[in-house]
């Protein structure tokens, strides 16, 4: 018999709050935190707005001594151990990350897993422009060949990439999430890295909650994070035909407008949404918070990625057909019918012909019912935060099942009882993820 999954830890870190009770607050209050970027010089980009994370620095958030290895980091891979910091200390977890003052309950550090959701990590362009300058040919353009080797036939490699910063490479991988994770955390489980866009975190959380079921781990960090705040990443994603021109404006909320024709598209955002998902015997023993249970997970594939006015495509389906599979999927897992969920939580980031195909695949689960169900977004408050955005919809859905309250955008008023929450999100290589969320029995 597979183990019951419970939510004890919330970590959410995205531009409206820092830590679960700001995150919560801010969603009850409708506040919205696309704003002008500052991370860097945007002025010359289409999309100039974002959710970015303001004053937080991460080394606040390790011991002393791993603080070194924060020079390492990139800013996908702070985000990840400020978030899963935040879901330790409220899961109320002792750690080898932890401080000497901290009290808690100190799990078996060999039963924890960590499964995290990556996207691809944009490398710095100043460190990158600095190597690359360094492979120039006689007509000042980038050489391969001088870029890539140290000698060759003719004697001209000059191996600029020997310029790039000692452990580089070490700084972009995806599984570096991860990785420094469970280092600073000392946890010996089962780890894994889940790439998958939009999808991450969703996919991560439904793989560490099958880690658990199979006996393999008491106790998991889960969900994803991801930055695109720099100029490479902020370039990458409009060419994906997902970001809004912003022109002048000043206030995100204004342009993007989930599941409306008229929304100008979507706006970039950056988090770290970790969770503590755990045994539910293994919970209670430790008299620990459940703020939800686990009780469906399915994914599935949509062939082929839609790029929106990028790509000469055929009109795409009006369904999203592996968002349809995969919420149907979760509900077969979780014993359910369609009857039964009382809340969604999809992505609506704000591209009207992304929005109507997920639209599509919601309508095609729910039919008629789908217009009285009430549906709280993210994406028009904090942005599309990609790999990060299941772990926030995720804290913000078992903090719906926990205090039986919505958040100020609900497309609905309120139902008597929330029971059940799903959770799901399509992405841009098409990978979808569904997750049910059930009030702890």
């Amino acid at each position: 018999m597979c183990s019951r999954v419970v939510i004890t830890g919330l970590g959410p870190v995205c531009s409206i709050g820092i830590g679960i009770e700001p995150f919560w607050q801010a969603l009850l209050d409708g506040r919205s935190a696309l704003s002008p970027i500052e991370a860097f010089d945007a002025s010359g980009y289409r999309s100039k707005l974002a959710g970015e994370v303001r004053e937080v620095k991460i080394r606040d958030f390790v011991p002393k001594s791993y603080r070194k290895a924060t020079k390492v980091m990139a800013r996908d891979t702070e985000l990840a151990v400020i978030a899963a910091k935040l879901a330790a200390q409220d899961a109320g977890l002792i750690t080898r990350g932890s401080e000497d003052a901290d009290e808690g309950f100190a799990p078996d550090l060999t039963r924890i897993g960590c499964q995290i959701g990556a996207g691809l990590i944009a490398a710095d362009t100043e460190e990158l422009s600095r190597a690359v300058v360094s492979a120039q040919d006689d007509a000042g353009k980038f050489s391969m060949e001088k870029w890539g080797t140290e000698s060759n036939a003719l004697g001209t490699g000059e191996s600029g990439m020997n310029n790039l910063p000692p452990l580089w490479l070490l700084k972009y991988l995806p599984n570096m999430l991860a990785c420094h994770v469970t280092i600073i955390h000392g946890l010996e489980g089962p780890s894994n890295t889940i790439m998958g866009a939009e999808a991450s975190a969703i996919l991560s959380i439904g793989e560490s909650a099958r880690v658990i079921e199979r006996g393999s781990a008491d106790l998991c960090f889960t969900g994803g994070a991801e930055s695109r705040l720099n100029p490479l990443g902020l370039l990458r994603w409009d060419y994906s035909g997902r970001l809004a021109d912003t022109g002048e404006a000043t206030d995100g909320s204004t342009i993007t407008k989930p599941y409306d024709p008229d929304s100008k598209g979507g706006i970039i955002g950056e988090a770290g949404g970790m969770l503590i998902i755990e045994n539910e015997h293994h919970a209670k023993a430790r008299d620990a918070t459940i703020y939800a249970e686990i009780t469906g997970f399915g994914a599935a594939q949509t062939p082929p990625p839609v790029f929106p006015g990028i790509l000469d495509q055929p009109d795409p389906d009006p369904i999203d057909r592996g968002l349809e599979a995969a919420i149907e999927s979760a509900l077969i897992d979780a014993n359910l019918s369609q009857a039964d969920i009382d809340l969604i939580m999809p992505m609506g980031i704000g591209v009207p012909n992304l929005d109507a195909m997920e639209l599509g695949a919601l309508r095609s689960v729910f039919a008629d019912r789908l217009d009285q169900i009430p549906r709280i977004t993210l994406a028009d408050r904090v942005g599309n935060t990609m790999a990060g955005h299941g772990g926030l919809m995720a804290a913000a859905g078992a903090m719906c099942l926990a205090s039986q309250r919505l958040p100020a955008n609900s497309s609905q008023s309120q139902p008597d009882t929330i029971n059940h929450v799903l959770i799901c999100s399509g992405s841009l290589g098409g990978q979808s993820g569904a997750l049910v969320l059930s009030k702890p029995q």
